[in-house]
């Protein structure tokens, strides 16, 4: 008997629904067509455990199995749910009626446990686009994937539960999740505040207007200044996600499988700090069967490169063209993948290898040699991608000392928030474009034209620093943050002038004893 069950596939952040076909005949032998990989081919033992173990009987006839469409390669093992339905199907052991009402997947355990899968909300999404009435799914995803409106999301323990459920025996419950409700129950919750911090008013300046605008910003400072505990805190600041954000960034945390058990939503924006150690695939993703990398999951949030000319240099130059056209292409002989990459690159690094150049009070033991060696693992192109240069120095033991508290993260955001709004409303008919570090240079053109008072100080800067056309794009952006901070219409010339300010790098001073 021919059946056919439905399930699956991942590729980037999205799914395609894969046709599974199954035919009982005569004769004792198993085939299994249609690109399935290894972990595919091993379900045969799997299954055949599961079923018996739960008091069914392994067809013993000849069972072909194809996987459709046949060209795209089959991975993992949460394929064994719909085949093991398949294969018992045909041999009449489940009534066929509900099969194509129904997508289902997940892995089997040898007692028949359903374990989880990745990838269960994009998977769910395909489900509804497809028309199809439900999902069954483990229950360690099912809080995952019944975020997705307008499609019954049932999860199961045992395959038993299946097999009943589909002879029309027992009735299974679907998980009904309020988005909305989910969504903003946890949202505004930060463990770490801003208000924590003593002193480094400038630096706490500087991290307003890079979350004001999406810049990308480097601190440039000794050991013990604050620049890993600042840089933490930035998630503190930033707007919260929107809806289709936050659907955005959960798809592809599921596909990643870094979904934690039980979850739905993700409600904040991401904050991901990979060690210095870090290969090039597995920062921007890939590899024998890709995956993204941290650059993806780090998407509509804050990547942070603590140390960053500990970094190899293969790796800081893998992140020239994601940060500049925000996606990841990973491309393969028969096929190619998109990852988003639309993050805040926020990175941390020590002016040279002891630590202490231009440090107010200890000395440093570097060669000017050494220091310009050091500064040189950063490339200028690299640094040309990063808007915001900014120094910090040690605080003082009185700021230390002081009990008061420091401005808040939830007044900060406030201000952040009135900013991005206006930026919201400035590029609402321009597709893609949401805050100014987006901005292209017809949009800069357009929107970031300084006074005169600023054209000269901006003309004086270029020439002085010998920056390149993309520095000048950039601190048209910073200017522009700047300004709708203040409310101001226009960029003027003190928007210029603290944007200069945060160009530290390119000063005459640095790496020049």
């Amino acid at each position: 008997m021919l059946v056919k069950v439905f399930g699956a596939a991942v590729q980037g952040i999205d799914a395609l629904v894969v046709t599974i076909e199954v035919n009982c005949s005569q004769g004792i032998r198993f085939f299994m067509v249609g690109l399935p990989d290894a972990a595919v081919k091993e379900s045969h033992e799997r299954i055949v455990s599961a079923v018996e173990h739960n008091g069914y009987r392994f067809p013993r006839k000849q069972v072909i199995v194809n996987m459709s469409p046949a060209d795209i390669r089959k991975e993992g093992a949460a394929y064994d749910l719909p085949l093991a339905v398949g294969i018992l199907a045909s041999d009449e052991k489940i009534e066929t009626g509900k099969l194509s009402e129904y997508m289902l997947m997940g892995e089997l355990s040898l007692d028949g446990s359903i374990l989880p899968i990745k990838g269960a909300l994009p998977i769910a999404i395909k489900a509804r686009e497809e028309g199809f009435k439900g999902l069954i799914i483990p229950k360690a995803n099912v809080r995952e994937a019944a975020v997705v409106n307008h499609l019954d999301v049932y999860g199961v323990e045992n395959i038993t539960e299946v097999i009943r459920f589909l002879n029309g025996e027992i009735e299974l419950e679907p998980t009904v999740i309020d988005t909305r409700a989910e969504f903003f129950k946890e949202y505004t919750h930060f463990d770490l505040d801003f208000s924590d911090v003593k002193g480094q008013e400038s630096v706490k300046r500087a991290f307003e207007v890079a979350a004001a605008g999406g810049h990308n910003i480097i601190l440039i400072g000794p050991p013990g200044a604050g620049k890993s505990m600042m840089a933490k805190r930035l998630p503190s600041i930033l707007p919260p996600l929107t809806l289709q954000e936050a659907l955005e960034t959960t798809k592809i945390h599921s596909v990643a499988g870094r979904m934690e058990r039980g979850s739905s939503l993700l409600s904040q924006r991401p904050f991901r700090a990979p060690h210095h150690t870090i290969s090039p695939v597995a920062l921007v993703g890939g590899g024998a069967f890709p995956q993204p990398g941290e650059i993806s999951l780090a998407h509509n949030g804050v990547l942070f490169l603590d140390e960053l000319p500990e970094f190899s240099r293969q790796v800081l130059e893998v992140m020239r063209q994601p940060l500049e056209d925000r996606k990841i292409t990973i491309a393969r002989a028969k096929y190619s993948i998109e990852y988003p990459a639309g993050v805040m690159l926020v990175a941390s690094m020590n002016p040279c290898p002891c630590g202490y150049y231009n440090h107010p009070e200890k000395e440093c033991i570097c060669s000017p040699g050494t220091i310009q060696r050091y500064l040189g693992k950063i490339s200028g192109p690299l640094l040309d991608r990063i808007d915001m240069q900014v120094e910090i120095v040690p605080v003082p033991f009185e700021k230390i000392s002081d009990t008061r508290p420091s401005e808040s993260s939830e007044s900060i955001r406030r201000r952040v928030i009135a900013a991005r709004e206006i930026q919201a409303a400035r590029f609402a008919d321009y597709p893609g474009i949401h805050c100014n570090a987006q901005m292209t240079t017809r949009l800069l053109n357009q929107f970031a034209v300084p006074d005169e008072a600023g054209l000269k100080r901006l003309k004086d800067a270029m020439n002085r620093f010998h920056l390149s056309a993309r520095a000048y794009d950039r601190i048209l952006k910073v200017a522009r943050t700047i300004a709708d901070l203040e409310g101001s219409e226009g960029v003027q010339v003190q928007h210029i002038n603290e944007a200069v300010n945060y160009r530290n790098l390119d000063r005459e001073n640095w790496g020049d004893r």
